[in-house]
Parts: C-alpha cells; structure tokens; sequence
C-alpha cells in the first residue's frame, strides 16, 4: 500500500477528493436506470407505456429507491477492492453513457425497447464473466489498443451527445426539448401538466420556455456548476445538484418535487426518513436466464456492452495510470493491472445482480490523484464514503431530474473535447468518426453508431488498399500521408507481462520486474505531452520526482 511520495493522510484527503467528484453518480445513475421501469409491470393496453399510470410510477419510485442503495453500494465494493487488490488510486462506479444505453436503447423508456429488464441485467453479468477471461488471456487489452484511435475518440464524443439530449429530455433532464410531428425535436420547457399527447408529447405552444423547473435547474444546476468548475471548486457537480434538489424539496411551491399527489406524499414520506438503511427490494438477482426469445437482441446488446465497456474503462485505466506514474510505456503495461481490469470485470457481474448497468473506472479519479494520491489507501477512503451514503438513500432518492439534467450536459461537454484529437485530415479517419458522432445521438442508440463507425471504416479503408495494391501504388487517395498508422501488432505483444512473465517460469510473476529494469536502465521513459493534454510516459521513478507530477497533475487537470 506504499509508493514513494506517498503519505496516510494525504492519500485519504484524496479519497475524499475523489467521492466528491463522484458522488453525483449514485443520483444520476438512479434517475436514469429507473427510467427502465426495471421490474415493474406495465399493461399491454396501456397508451402511452404507463407514462401517467399512478400504480407504474409508484412502482417506478421503489425502483429508485433500490438503485440509490444498489449504486452506493456496488460503488463502495468497487471502488474498495481497488485500492485494496490492485493498489492503483482509482474509483469505480456504473459508468455514464453505458447507463444510458442500458436504459433507452436495450431496456427503452417503461420497458418499451427490445430486451426486458431482467434479460439485459443477464447480459451485463455474462459480459462481466466474459471480461474475466478476456483480461486473464490479455484480449481486454489488446483490443483496446487494437481498435483505430478515431473510432476511440468519436466514441466519447458521441456518448457526449447522446447524454446531453438525455439531459435535455423530460424523463431525466430539465425538460428543455421534446418530440415533434414535422421535426424530430422541438423546443419546450413548459410544465408537465402542459404536456399534450398528440402524436407523442408535446408542448403546448403558449407554454413553451416557462417551466420554473428548467429555469431552475439552468442558472442553479448548470452555470452555477460551470462557473464553479471554473475557478476549480472541489465538488463543484454536487453543489449544483444540492442547491437546486434544496430548493425544490419545499412542499407548496411551483418546484417542489413532492407536490400534493398520491405520488408526490409517498416521496415525501421516505423522504423524511433522512437516515435510513432501505434494503434492495425489487431488483436483486432480478436475472432471466431464458434468452431464446430474445437471442439477437441479446447478442446485440451484450456485443456493445463488451466494446463500449472496453473503450470506456480500459481507456480510462491507461490515462489514470499514466496520470499517477505507475504506467510503463514500453510494455504498454502498469502496475497491477491484471488484478485492476479483475476488480473491474468482477464487480460489472456483482452489479448485475444489484440491478444496475455496468460500472467502469471514473476519470474522476483525476481529482483525487491530482491531490496527491497514489495508492489504493485513496480509492479505499473513497469506497468508505460511498458505504456511509448507503445510509442517505432518502436524501439521494429524492433529487429531482431537473436537478441533475444539466450535470449531463456539463459532462456531455467535457467528453466532447476529445473531437479535437479526431485525425480529420484524411477522410478515411474522419468519415468513420463523424459517423460515430452523428448516429449516436440522432438514433439515440450507442450500438447503432460503434456498428456505422467501425463498419464504414472497414469498408473504406479496405477498398483503398485494394485499390492501391491493384494499381501497384499508382492510385492513392487525396492526403494519404495524414492517415494515422494503424496494426494489429501493439507495443508490449499481444499478451499481458504477468502472462509471459508465468509463462517463462518466474514463480513471483505477478510482480512487474520488467518495470523496474526498464525504469533503472537507459531506455527510461521521457515526459511527454500530446495534443489531449495528458502527460503521458511517466516511468515510476519519474513519477517519484515532484516536478514530473506537477506536471502530469495540471495537466489532467486541465483536462478534467
């Protein structure tokens, strides 16, 4: 549990640094796997998917009240073993983005899409079983290596997207748009009430833009995070959603969120509890076992979960541990790694049976390395925190969406900024990317826009090598030079050090000697800064040093 430049307290003021900075996972996460209407039944008669169904919505509420126990918890367990078996300064909890996949696309709003509840919660466990052995045989590594540095980057910039639009949305946003009969959007903002269901809702045209509730959320959940975040305010995000869920938690006014409603008292009941200890009641080891109805859907969604899964969290693995000086370039390998992608691959299963989407590695974490932390001792600090706001689950559950929709948008915005990475000179990297962008969001669908990137950029680039091999090199296409280079064959093999290292018959295989050496030898690693603007190439010797980690700290900072 020991790094050089490591100090107790120092690493526990990180965890805390870093449970800030995550804590609004455990409302947000809860908003938007609700949406799923997880194992409440709604009736086939119903004409609107029990939208306005007083029982369903009641029966919605429980779920939620479930999610926020089940999120802290699988959060803490995470993010604890973390620390605890890989020692690396990192938290995990259900990640964004794959939350919202979850939801809208697999399960749909109220249970409407194409794969029931209980089916896709056993698709995320088969994937986490899948993730153990691909990370034991080094798959899970290479692929994410292995797959086009444009494709990587569109896809954070598409999930960007797709979660402003849930954050623009009614069900889990301030309720900015809406659908539309001539467009495919509209403006709204009017109140729920002043919603009408003519093809679809909408909003009422003499209403539009005065729902105090998205006012409300805008100035006190959006620009006053951003202008926090600015002038970097720890726990900035959870200021926002604090001051807009206080003042919508009064009863009596025109933005509570327990109006005087059936639905309404019984939110407000649990919510006087305050401190309470509310037991997962509805959704543990909610699985289904029985996927023949359902095979290809099955098939697709547990595809995507894999990939985005393996974009998400290894990407965010490599960039923290690069962050934190524990990465060895070499190799492509860093410490404790096998055991880190094991923890992370493991509790995807475990939260499966709570009821929640996959959980991943936060780039978060940032916060709390950028305060100094470098050993497990912080992400174990950070799980104990998530354990104790088990026991908030009223206060939790009862955050209005209007107050985390804007959050979405700000975290939309910060994954976003990787477009800026994207190769857009050679359009055989940029027509993929620009796919991958566009048809997330417009579908409001992950899978269908990883399928039209990696697709397209299969097509294109294999007819421009055939072409050119059929012309002998004659015909090559405009700016050829600006393609970015792309192989199979990944820096460090296709096999995990500890693998090879087992292999050779060293009996202490999971310690990374072949870090050591090359930190010691004359191949040491060099400061690097790429256009992202994380410091990358650290060796761990380097990362001792106090000027090395200044400057990898600002510099992921800036980025977070």
């Amino acid at each position: 549990m020991s790094r050089n430049g490591s100090f107790f307290f120092t690493e526990v003021r990180a965890g805390l640094a870093t449970f800030f900075a995550m804590a609004y996972i455990i409302a947000v996460n809860s908003s938007v796997v609700s949406d799923t209407g997880g194992t409440c039944i709604c009736p086939p008669t119903s004409l609107d998917a029990c939208a306005t169904d007083i029982t369903y919505n009641l029966c919605k509420q429980e779920i939620r009240r479930d999610l926020v126990t089940a999120t802290a918890a699988i959060s803490a367990l995470t993010s604890f073993c973390m620390g605890l078996f890989a020692n690396l300064p990192l938290g995990l909890a259900p990640g964004m983005g794959i939350n919202a996949y979850f939801t809208y696309t697999v399960v749909g709003f109220n249970g409407t899409g194409l794969v029931p509840y209980r089916i896709a919660l056993t698709a995320v466990f088969v994937e986490g079983l899948l993730f153990v052995a691909l990370t034991i045989l080094g798959i899970r590594q290479w692929l994410a290596r292995a797959i086009p540095a444009s494709i990587k980057l569109a896809t954070g910039v598409g999930i960007g997207l797709y979660l402003t639009i849930i954050g623009f949305s009614y069900s889990a946003g301030i309720g900015l748009i809406t659908g539309a009969s001539s467009t495919p959007l509209e403006i709204a903002g009017c109140s729920q009430q002043y919603l009408t269901e003519n093809d679809g809702l909408m909003c009422d045209p003499s209403y539009k833009m005065r729902s105090p509730t998205m006012w409300i959320g805008i100035f006190c959940g959006g620009f006053l995070t951003v202008f926090l975040m600015m002038f970097r305010v720890k726990g900035a995000i959870i200021a926002g959603i604090l001051l807009v869920s206080i003042i919508s938690w009064p009863r009596g006014t025109d933005v509570t969120y327990f109006p005087h409603t059936e639905l309404g008292d019984s939110n407000f009941d649990f919510f006087k509890n305050v401190v309470t200890f509310r037991p997962i009641k509805n959704i543990l080891a909610a699985q289904e076992w029985d996927v023949s109805s359902h095979g290809g859907q099955f098939g697709l969604a547990l595809i995507t979960f894999l990939y985005v899964d393996i974009l998400d969290c290894t990407g965010t693995l490599y960039a923290m541990a690069r962050f934190a000086g524990v990465m060895d370039e070499k190799t492509q390998d860093f410490e404790g790694s096998a055991t880190a992608y094991l923890v992370d691959a493991v509790g995807i299963s475990i939260g499966s049976l709570f009821g929640t989407s996959p959980v991943t590695a936060f780039i978060e974490s940032g916060a709390g390395i950028s305060e100094g932390g470098k050993t497990g001792i912080a992400a174990m600090v950070t799980g104990i925190c998530f354990f104790i706001s088990v026991f908030f689950a009223p206060i939790f559950a009862s955050i209005p969406p209007w107050a985390t929709g804007c959050t979405l948008v700000i975290i939309g915005s910060l994954m976003a900024k990787a477009a800026a990475d994207i190769n857009w000179r050679y359009m055989g990297d940029a027509i993929p990317a620009f796919l991958t962008i566009a048809i997330m969001p417009f579908t409001y669908s992950i899978a269908y826009g990883l399928i039209a990137g990696i697709m397209s950029y299969i097509l294109i680039n294999t007819t421009v090598w055939l072409v050119e091999k059929a012309s002998g090199g004659k015909i090559v296409p405009m700016d050829k030079q600006f393609k970015e280079p792309w192989t199979w064959k990944m820096d460090g093999g296709l096999f995990p050090p500890w693998l090879v290292r087992a292999a050779s018959g060293k009996k202490d295989f999971w310690k990374p000697h072949e870090m050591v050496d090359h930190a010691s030898s004359e191949h040491e690693s060099v400061t690097e800064v790429p256009s992202s603007g994380v410091a990358k190439g650290l060796g761990p010797e380097e990362g001792s040093s106090a000027s090395s980690s200044k400057v990898r700290r600002r510099s992921v900072q800036h980025e977070l």
